[in-house]
């Protein structure tokens, strides 16, 4: 299986050189050349443990990695790391089940893959003949960035950078990347929201003089954000689980067709279920949740993505993006894997914040259910879950399940559909305690989660435990403009 970038400029590149690079050198995604199909059964695969299944998932995208490289990344990554050996569990409440991928070190869905990508990454170096130190640089909207730290903490060979906006992070989001106790890990604030973050990422990666000096200091960059091609083939696998499980609860059989609604802002997460479908997994509709910061449902209605508009701060941080940088490849497959047609409506997204996409494309994408939840909807939705069953959920994947309920009131189609909990209702325990109708603005954060273990019913995580006691290492903040020189501070000073 060989790599293209979304936009031409690189083609055929092995799947250990796409990781590697993260980013093309035109700006673009790499993309497989086509979507592989599982060569088992998902009857067979309901039968196996989540490593098992992951291994047949992902040995088909990463064909230049041995058995045993992949099998070693696999059960490196998915160990006790993980509060429960199910690693990802399926839990049915209010006539919808609820993909749990919140059990691992960060307590958010970014451990699933970010778990992973550090031993893609040493793995990938090493086949390459790399010798030179990775620096990871990233951009979080809250989540990706704790999780790659955790990831790439004290990874050999390897430095992570990571920006995120000032403010606009939840107080624990803030607090889990400021104590991150690993040496070669750094996190800074900017001043700015995560759009103006990704942009000043990506913006340091197309700087080819810079990224030529840190060259010569034997330094090269590389992305854990979803834009990386090692992140979403992981993700991939946990909806082929998703399945596999409802197999093997009795809940399905082979060849049912589901649907599968995911909170979305960056777009990675439900374009892992879209892959999943083209695999072979019976998924008719990928209902896509967006929060008030509603261009994905705005998309997914007209044909037209616009960025232009305000951006809104709200209880679900993870999904306040304007720009949805894994939306390029659904493009990119829409317009037949078109690079030239790509290219033009990315050149139109950066210099005029809009591109309309065609009846064709539209066409293409019509498995796709595009909708949004308001900040009541969210809080309304979690108190009703837990007044009725007693489950409490967290804002973001309150948004996918307040979108469902909508979808479902609209359209009448009651096909069996699995929701992706993105995150530890404890995470955003102040949002949480709110919708509850409790008390939720205590200056400690920690106060209001005790009081959430209480009315909840679940002792809280690892995770929080280990932030409770935890040093504050990271204290940076910049500007925008200043990204570059802070790179250069943590990497040489």
């Amino acid at each position: 299986m060989l790599y293209n970038s979304t936009r031409g400029g690189e083609k055929g590149l092995q799947a250990s050189e796409a990781i590697l690079k993260g980013l093309a050198d035109d700006g673009g995604l790499f993309m497989p050349e086509s979507i592989p199909t599982l060569k088992t059964s998902l009857t067979e695969l309901s039968r196996m443990s989540y490593q098992d299944l992951c291994y047949e998932v992902i040995k088909e995208f990463l064909t230049d990695f041995t058995e045993e490289e992949l099998r070693h990344c696999i059960n490196s990554a998915y160990d006790e790391k993980f509060e429960t050996p199910a690693i990802a569990p399926l839990v049915k409440r209010d006539d919808a089940y609820f993909l749990e991928l919140f059990h691992g070190k960060t307590i958010a869905f970014k451990d699933m893959a970010l778990s992973i990508l550090p031993h893609f990454m040493v793995t990938s170096a090493r086949k390459n003949d790399v010798t030179d130190k990775i620096v990871i640089l990233t951009a979080t909207s809250g989540d990706t960035g704790k999780a790659a730290m955790a990831g790439f903490s004290d990874v050999p060979g390897t430095e992570i950078i990571v920006f995120y906006p000032y403010g606009g992070v939840s107080r624990f989001q803030e607090l889990q990347m400021r104590t991150e106790p690993g040496k070669n890990t750094h996190a800074a604030a900017i001043h700015g929201n995560f759009d103006d973050a990704q942009t000043g990422v990506k913006k340091i990666f197309g700087d080819k003089d810079f990224t030529a000096k840190l060259k010569e200091k034997g330094v090269i960059l590389s992305s854990a954000n979803s834009i990386n091609i090692g992140r979403l083939v992981p993700q991939v696998a946990y909806y082929v689980y998703a399945y596999a499980q409802l197999i093997a609860q009795g809940e399905i059989t082979e060849g049912e067709k589901i649907n599968v609604c995911v909170p979305t802002g960056n777009f990675g997460n439900i374009l892992a279920a879209y892959f999943a479908k083209h695999m072979g997994v019976p998924i008719d509709k990928l209902i896509c949740a967006s929060n008030e910061n509603r261009v994905l449902t705005d998309f997914f209605g007209t044909g037209k993505y616009d960025r232009n508009r305000p951006f809104i701060l709200t209880s679900s941080p993870s999904m306040d993006i304007l720009i949805s940088s894994n939306l390029e490849r659904l493009i990119y497959l829409s317009t037949g894997c078109s690079a030239e047609k790509t290219s033009e409506l990315m050149k139109e997204l950066k210099e005029n914040g809009v591109y309309e996409i065609t009846d064709d494309m539209r066409a293409f994408i019509s498995d796709f259910f595009g909708g949004y939840a308001d900040e009541d909807s969210v809080f309304s939705t979690i108190k009703a879950l837990k007044d009725k069953t007693g489950y409490v959920i967290d804002p973001h994947t309150a948004v996918a399940k307040a979108v469902y309920d909508s979808y479902v009131e609209k359209t009448g189609d009651k096909t069996k559909t699995v929701i992706a909990s993105t995150a530890s209702p404890f995470k955003f325990s102040p949002n949480v305690m709110k919708a509850l109708g409790e008390k939720g603005d205590d200056e400690d954060v920690f106060k209001v989660i005790d009081a959430l273990q209480e009315i909840a019913g679940v002792p809280e995580p690892r995770a929080i435990r280990e932030v409770r006691s935890a040093e504050i290492r990271h204290n940076t903040v910049c500007e925008v403009s200043e990204m570059e020189k802070t790179v250069e501070s943590f990497l040489f000073s």
